[in-house]
């Protein structure tokens, strides 16, 4: 297989809250209880917001544009209690790709949603938009597909198990289409743990699951995700053009 995509489980997120305004500001000091690790960056302004918290605090005197640049260099999760419009447009000239760009997250100012705008899966801000919705009783605003559906996310799957993803960036992207779109697909599993499936509502049977690669009708099927730990031969690649994607568990774990 031609340069295929390794993508290795993070460590630990570097999070880090923003605040310029006071109601923002005391929200995220509510929430930096929740979160001591996580880092602040407030305006100085209201900087004594956050002075019965243990986080790290970064007061700054000038414009938020400023700090746009080193908030992307250090952190991998950013939370920023300011308007969307104002968000976007602070960002924007600092976006370069989803495998490089850290999770953006915004927090309305009277906290009731909590929107991933930027790296929602890779980058993990669907997910910690989720656990800061239920930190502060709002609503997450998810708006990528997989989630939505409640279906398979190709790009993460396994990842919280120590499984890498194993195909060219265009399956990756092709085959999370046939997901999304309920096509059939096959789920493969001959090596890694059995409990991979998170979410709260059923597989959908769109999924169909195989104990081996050998069993699969490809006729029948858009495309295959296949969690092994066996070689996979270039002609297999060629033979299932774009239609699929590998998963490596860790080698001690057993399915």
């Amino acid at each position: 297989m031609s340069n295929p995509s390794i993508v290795t489980p993070p460590l630990a997120p570097r999070v880090c809250l923003v605040a310029i305004t006071r109601h923002g500001a005391a929200q995220a000091a509510r929430l930096a209880v929740d979160l001591p690790d996580a880092a602040i960056c407030t305006s100085a302004k209201f900087a004594a917001a956050f002075s019965d918290v243990t986080n790290t605090v970064r007061a700054y005197d000038g414009a938020l544009r400023d700090e746009i640049a080193p908030l992307f260099a250090n952190y991998d999760q950013i939370v920023f209690f300011v308007s969307l419009g104002a968000v976007v447009r602070l960002i924007a000239p600092h976006l370069r790709s989803k495998d490089e760009d850290p999770g953006v997250i915004v927090v309305d100012d009277a906290g009731q949603y909590v929107i991933p705008v930027l790296s929602g899966h890779v980058g993990g801000a669907n997910e910690w938009s989720e656990r800061i919705a239920d930190l502060i009783g709002a609503a997450p605003v998810l708006t990528t597909a997989s989630d939505v559906g409640r279906t398979i996310p190709v790009d993460i799957l396994g990842r919280h198990l120590g499984w890498r993803v194993e195909a060219p960036k265009i399956n990756i992207t092709r085959v999370s289409a046939h997901v999304v779109n309920g096509e059939p697909i096959a789920f493969v599993q001959e090596a890694g743990s059995p409990d991979w499936w998170t979410r709260p509502t059923p597989l959908p049977d769109t999924i169909h699951r195989f104990a081996r690669f050998e069993d699969v009708d490809l006729d029948k099927h858009a495309a295959v995700l296949w969690v092994t730990h066996a070689d996979v031969p270039q002609e297999r690649w060629d033979a299932l053009h774009e239609r699929l994607v590998v998963y490596r568990p860790p080698q001690d774990d057993a399915a």
